[in-house]
């Protein structure tokens, strides 16, 4: 019988050896430092608002896994031989393997601050971070976040729902404008502000300062500013994990180096999830796929090729949602943060500031390339469809009733969006269809 060994119990890692198992009887053992359980990551945040307890972010129950015949292994790898396929771990014993997966996530970068490693200084990714988190918050009153996105602003609404004053430091001049256009992140920074954060934009950390008990008093900003805090989180984005890949025979990048196919220059060894560096991208494609999504999607690939269905990787329409506080917010496509050559933006908002969609479609054929969507939420499968079929703008803003994710409980908002749409192009007379469907629609 053949044994994979999956090092790495996030995503990834969990929906390859769940996917092997369906297909085959092979000896599956997983290897975890960080938790002997898989746990929802994306849910880290309200584990710490305690909203919910460790065990209710846990998918599965403890017995799934000797009942799915997945070994779990807590602890850390030292090293990989993969000339004799063999691992060694942290408590002194060994693993052999027939086939290796490298799941081993993401690490939160540091550029170099001076101290940086004080104590109380602490990025956001891994459940020994929650649990640092609440000993470095035990009466405290004020922290800085360094750095803004998705990360930044959940690490803010955790440390906001325990009373503490928080300063954000954003080098651009809104709040994730690298990524979003100028009127969604101003929408973004606004609703921000208006929660009781303390934005500054354009503002770099340039050092972290020690008080006399060794532990973080206070930062230095580029502009020679001094704020008092007792915290430092450090969300300035993530790197793929690879040191213990380094130390092998495995080429390497920034990311751990695989084709299409998640296979690696090993023969028998692979890599999936925040890890992976793809050496072969179309056009325009990431290099890097460090999402939810995606890293269940590897592990679904993954899974066939290793179970002898050699198949080829096929991410489709990209996708993220996430939330800024209490506005959703949902991306398809690809949307710019500044205007591309040969595309259109057409953005609406709604009066209360706080709803507002993005379509970016090309001048030529006005199929539609990628939209944002603020304070409203769509059905994912209609907008993966109309990407992928070239639907027109004008095609998808008269069937966008039908993306509606529940017309029953959330306001509707279509007429006044095709109305704006008309009132920018005025040659444009583009009506609602009243037609409304759920699944299965033919597009």
């Amino acid at each position: 019988m053949q044994h994979l060994v999956i090092i790495g119990n996030g995503i990834a890692g969990i929906t390859t050896a769940r996917h092997v198992r369906k297909m085959s009887d092979m000896k599956i053992t997983i290897i975890s430092s960080e938790t002997k359980y898989f746990f929802s990551r994306t849910a880290l945040m309200y584990a710490y608002m305690g909203h919910m307890r460790f065990k209710e972010i846990k998918p599965y129950e403890d017995w799934f896994w000797t009942k799915n015949k997945i070994d779990l292994v807590n602890a850390n790898v030292n090293s990989v031989d993969t000339n004799n396929k063999k691992i060694s771990l942290d408590n002194g014993s060994t693993i052999e393997y027939d086939k290796l997966v490298f799941a081993t996530g993401s690490k939160t970068n540091k550029f170099g601050w001076p101290g940086q490693d004080l104590p109380g200084v602490q990025g956001l990714y891994r459940w020994q971070d929650v649990e640092l988190l609440e000993k470095n918050t035990e009466n405290i009153s004020r922290a800085v976040i360094v750095g803004g996105g998705l990360i930044g602003i959940e690490f803010a609404e955790m440390l906001h729902s325990r009373n503490i004053q928080v300063t954000l430091l954003v080098r651009e001049d809104l709040y994730w404008n690298n990524i979003l256009p100028k009127e969604d992140s101003t929408l973004i920074s606004r609703h921000i502000l208006e929660h009781g954060f303390d934005l500054k934009f354009g503002v770099q950390l340039k050092e972290i300062l020690p008080g006399e008990n060794g532990r973080v008093k206070s930062i230095i900003t580029d502009t020679g500013e001094n704020i008092d805090c007792q915290l430092v989180g450090l969300t300035p984005g993530v790197h793929p994990n690879i040191e213990l890949v380094k130390n092998s025979e495995v080429e390497t990048d920034r990311g751990v180096l695989v084709n299409n196919y998640l296979e690696t220059n090993i023969p028998d060894v692979y890599a999936a999830g925040d890890c992976v560096e793809f050496k072969e991208r179309e056009t325009g494609r990431f290099r890097f796929e460090q999402l939810w999504y995606t890293g269940r999607m590897h592990g679904e690939t993954l899974a066939r090729t290793i179970c002898g269905q050699r198949t080829k990787y096929e991410r489709g329409v990209w996708f993220n949602s996430a939330k800024f506080l209490d506005i959703e917010y949902q991306t398809y496509g690809f949307v710019s943060a500044k205007p591309r050559e040969g595309e259109t933006n057409f953005y609406w908002e709604h009066k209360s500031g706080k709803k507002a969609v993005r379509f970016v479609y090309r001048n030529d054929d006005h199929s539609l390339v990628g939209m944002n969507s603020f304070g409203i939420r769509y059905r994912h499968e209609l907008f993966e469809q109309w990407i992928s079929k070239n639907k027109t703008i004008e095609f998808v803003l008269e069937n966008l009733s039908r993306a509606n994710f529940d017309p029953e409980f959330f306001e509707r908002h279509e007429e006044e969006i095709i109305a704006e749409f008309n009132r920018q192009n005025p040659e444009a007379t583009l009506r609602l269809n009243s037609r409304r469907g759920l699944f299965g629609i033919t597009v």
